[in-house]
C-alpha cells in the first residue's frame, strides 16, 4: 500500500467532512492504493455519525475520551500499511494532484524522511509555519520578543519561520508542520512514533528533530498546495493556546537540550507565557471595554459641565451641593446610566438608536426614584433629566462620528447588508440561496459567476458573467464575499482564485462542499473558522438573550442563597445545592444550558440540560433525542424556559 491518511478528529464536523470530502479526490489522482483513518477523541458534535453515513471507505478509531493529539495519531499509526503515512488536520483542503505530487517527490528523494507543503489560509494567504526551524533557545527569544515578526528575512532573527528562504522553492528545513506532515513509515520504524508526552503542540517538532538526528531530511515542498483553516482546530489568540503550546517548547528543552541549555529554555518560556497571556488577555479586555470607557468619560465630562452651567446661570451655589457630588455620586450616576444601555443592547450590533434611547432613560427613573432616598446626595429632577438628554446624545454621537470616519457616510441606522456573490452553476446557486436563506444569513445575493460558458443555457438575471471577469465583478459590485461552489470547481482552481484575486478591496471566501448543508470558511490565519448552516441561527446565543440568561442565572442564585435555610432541606445533595448556587453566581455554571448538542461551541457548564427529564424512574432518552431537544432549546431560548426547568429540577438543584 502506498499511503495511508490518518486524521484525528475533535468536535469539527463540518471541517472534517470538506476535509474527507477533498482527500477522496486526491487519492482518485494517486494511482495506488490507500488508506484513511479517521481517529475521533471523543467528539459531542456528530462527528462519528456523519463518517460513518458519508464516508463508508474510511476507517474510524473511536475514543471515548480525549487522549490527546499525539495518542490518537499513534493508534492509527500501529495500523497503518502504507509505505507512507501522511497526518493531516481535519481543518484543510487539500489539492487534487497533492498526495500524487508528494509521493512521487519522497519516491525520488530517498533521504526524505518527512515532507511539508505549502500551506494557505482561508483566504489564500501564505502561512509562514509551512516551514519552520528549530526552535533554540536564541531562536526562540527572537520570536518570543518580536525581533522575528520585525526582521522576518533576516537569517539572523527570522529563523523560526525560516523568512529568508523563497516559499516557492523547495528546501530542506528543522520542523514540519503537524497540520500535514507525509513521513516516511520506515524512518518512523526508525526514529519512533510521536512522543506522547505532549497532549498538543510540539510533538511535530519533536518528532521532526528526532528524524534529522537520525539521519534523515525533512523537505518543505511547495509543488502542491493546501488550505489550513487555522483557528478552528487550535484557536491560536486563545490564553489556553498560549499556556499550551509554550508548555510544550518547555518538554522539547527538557528531552533535547543539554541542561544548561534547558534551565535557560525554560526560564525564557515560562516569561514568554505570561507575557503572551497577559497580552493576550489586556489587548482582549481593552477591546471591549474601551467603547464603554469612551462613553463614560463623555458621560462623566458633560455632567461636569452641567454642574458648572447650573451652580453658574440657575443661581444654585456650590454649598447646595454636598462635597462628595462629583466624586461618589455622578460616576455613579454614570454607571447606571451606561448599566442600563448595555443591557438595553445599546453596544450590540447592528446599532440601534432605539437601544440607546430606552436603555437611558430606563437609567434616568431609576436615578431619579432612587435619589429621593437620598436627599442630600442628589441634584435636582431637571438636572438628572438633562443629564439623561446628554447621555442620549453622546452615546449616539460618539457612533456618529465613529460611523463617519469609518465609512464616509452619515447612514449610520442603515446596517452594512454583506454582498454576496456564488461561484458556481445555475443549480449549486440555487442551493446556496436556499441555505443561506434557511439559516437566516443576513446578506444580498448579488448573482452567480458560472465557471463554465453553458451557451444553450437560458438568460438569467442572476447570471454575472465568466469566471475570468471575476477580478471586474468584484469591483463592479463592491462585493464583501464569495463562495465557491466544490461541486462544479476543483480544490485546485479554488486555491488558485483564492491567490489569483486582488487583496483590494479585501473579499472574504468560503467553500460549499459537494453534497454538504454548510458553507465554511475562515476570515484570517489566527480567526476561527466560520460556516453557514442550517441550524446556525440560535436563540441562545444571541447577545441580548446571553444577557439576560446571566442576569436571570445571577437572581435566581441569589434568591435561592437568600432562601437556602428554609429550602436546602428539599434538596437530596444540600451540600451541592450550595455548591452549585455559587458556581452559577460566579458564572462558572448555568443553570440550563447545552450538554449535547452543541458541545463544539464555547458554553458555560450546566447543571441541567432541558432534555432531562423530570421523572427520574423513566428510561432515558436516547443520544439523538436529547441533541434534538437542546437544539430546540437553543433555537427558541426564552428565561421562562429555564425556570420551567430549575421548578421541575428543584429537588436536584445539587447534582453535578
Amino acid at each position: 500500500m502506498k499511503l495511508s491518511v490518518i486524521i484525528v478528529n475533535y468536535n469539527v464536523s463540518y471541517f472534517l467532512s470538506q476535509t474527507l470530502l477533498s482527500v477522496r479526490r486526491a487519492l482518485q489522482k494517486l494511482d495506488a492504493p490507500a488508506e484513511v483513518f479517521v481517529v475521533d477523541n471523543n467528539s459531542v458534535d456528530g462527528s462519528v455519525a456523519m463518517v460513518r453515513a458519508r464516508f463508508p471507505e474510511v476507517i474510524l478509531l473511536e475514543n471515548k475520551h480525549n487522549p490527546g493529539f499525539a495518542k490518537a495519531n499513534n493508534q492509527a499509526i500501529r495500523q497503518a500499511q502504507g509505505e507512507y503515512v501522511l497526518l493531516l488536520n481535519p481543518d484543510t483542503v487539500v489539492e487534487e494532484d497533492t498526495f500524487r505530487a508528494c509521493c512521487e517527490f519522497l519516491d525520488e528523494h530517498p533521504d526524505g524522511g518527512g515532507l511539508g507543503v505549502k500551506m494557505l489560509d482561508g483566504q489564500g494567504k501564505f502561512l509562514p509555519e509551512s516551514k519552520r526551524g528549530l526552535p533554540t533557545p536564541r531562536v526562540a527569544f527572537y520570536k518570543v520578543f518580536g525581533l522575528a515578526a520585525l526582521f522576518p528575512g533576516s537569517r539572523t532573527f527570522g529563523r523560526y519561520h525560516l523568512g529568508y528562504l523563497d516559499k516557492d522553492q523547495t528546501h530542506e528545513v528543522d520542523v514540519l508542520s503537524g497540520a500535514f506532515m507525509l513521513l516516511r513509515k520506515s524512518a518512523l520504524d526508525a526514529v519512533g512514533l510521536l512522543d506522547e508526552d505532549y497532549f498538543m503542540y510540539g510533538e511535530d517538532i519533536d518528532l521532526s528533530y528526532r528524524l534529522t538526528r537520525g539521519g534523515w531530511k525533512n523537505y518543505y515542498f511547495p509543488g502542491t498546495r493546501i488550505i489550513h483553516y487555522k483557528g478552528e482546530s487550535t484557536k491560536r489568540t486563545s490564553v489556553n493556546y498560549v499556556f499550551v503550546f509554550y508548555r510544550a517548547m518547555i518538554v522539547f528543552a527538557r528531552k533535547h537540550f543539554a541542561p544548561n541549555q534547558a534551565g535557560v529554555f525554560s526560564l525564557l518560556i515560562h516569561l514568554a507565557i505570561w507575557l503572551r497571556a497577559g497580552m493576550a488577555v489586556g489587548r482582549r479586555v481593552l477591546t471591549s471595554i474601551a467603547p464603554i470607557l469612551l462613553d463614560a468619560g463623555l458621560l462623566y465630562g458633560g455632567m461636569y459641565l452641567l454642574k458648572n452651567y447650573w451652580e453658574e446661570y440657575q443661581k444654585q451655589g456650590p454649598t447646595d451641593y454636598p462635597s462628595p457630588l462629583m466624586e461618589v455620586v455622578v460616576p455613579a450616576y454614570v454607571l447606571v446610566w451606561l448599566g442600563c444601555a448595555y443591557l438595553s443592547g445599546s453596544y450590540d450590533k447592528p446599532f440601534s438608536a432605539w437601544r440607546i434611547i430606552r436603555g437611558i432613560v430606563i437609567g434616568t427613573v431609576l436615578i431619579s426614584a432612587g435619589s429621593n432616598f437620598l436627599e442630600s446626595y442628589r441634584y435636582s429632577n431637571a438636572l438628572i433629566l438633562l443629564g439623561g438628554v446628554w447621555s442620549i446624545m453622546a452615546l449616539i454621537g460618539r457612533r456618529l462620528v465613529s460611523h463617519v470616519v469609518q465609512h464616509r457616510n452619515l447612514r449610520l441606522m442603515q446596517s452594512h447588508q454583506k454582498k454576496i456573490a456564488i461561484v458556481g452553476s445555475a443549480e449549486e446557486s440555487r442551493r446556496v440561496r436556499h441555505l443561506l436563506e434557511t439559516a437566516s444569513v443576513q446578506a444580498r445575493i448579488v448573482g452567480h459567476v458560472t465557471p463554465v460558458a453553458d451557451p444553450t443555457a437560458p438568460p438569467s438575471r442572476y447570471l454575472l458573467g465568466q469566471l475570468h471577469q471575476l477580478d471586474e465583478i468584484i469591483r463592479i459590485h463592491d462585493l464583501d464575499e464569495l463562495i465557491f461552489c466544490g461541486k462544479d470547481l476543483s480544490a485546485t482552481r479554488i486555491i488558485s482564485l483564492m491567490i489569483r484575486l486582488p487583496q483590494y478591496p479585501p473579499v472574504a471566501y468560503k467553500i460549499l462542499p459537494e453534497d454538504s448543508e454548510y458553507i465554511i470558511g475562515s476570515s484570517s490565519k489566527d480567526a476561527p473558522g466560520e460556516y453557514y448552516a442550517l441550524d446556525i441561527a440560535l436563540n441562545l446565543f444571541q447577545p441580548q438573550r446571553a444577557r439576560t440568561k446571566r442576569l436571570l442565572d445571577v437572581l435566581t442564585s441569589l434568591s435561592l442563597l437568600l432562601a437556602a435555610p428554609l429550602l436546602v432541606w428539599f434538596a437530596r445533595e444540600k451540600a451541592g445545592y450550595l455548591r452549585n448556587c455559587l458556581r452559577v453566581l460566579l458564572g462558572t455554571r448555568t443553570w440550563v444550558g447545552l450538554r449535547h448538542a452543541d458541545a463544539s461551541r464555547r458554553t458555560t457548564p450546566a447543571v441541567f440540560s432541558p432534555a432531562d427529564s423530570a421523572d427520574t424512574a423513566a428510561a432515558p432518552l436516547p443520544e439523538a433525542t436529547r441533541r434534538r431537544l437542546e437544539l430546540l432549546y437553543a433555537k427558541d431560548y426564552t428565561p421562562s424556559t429555564d425556570l420551567n426547568i430549575l421548578v421541575r429540577r428543584f429537588r436536584w438543584l445539587g447534582q453535578e
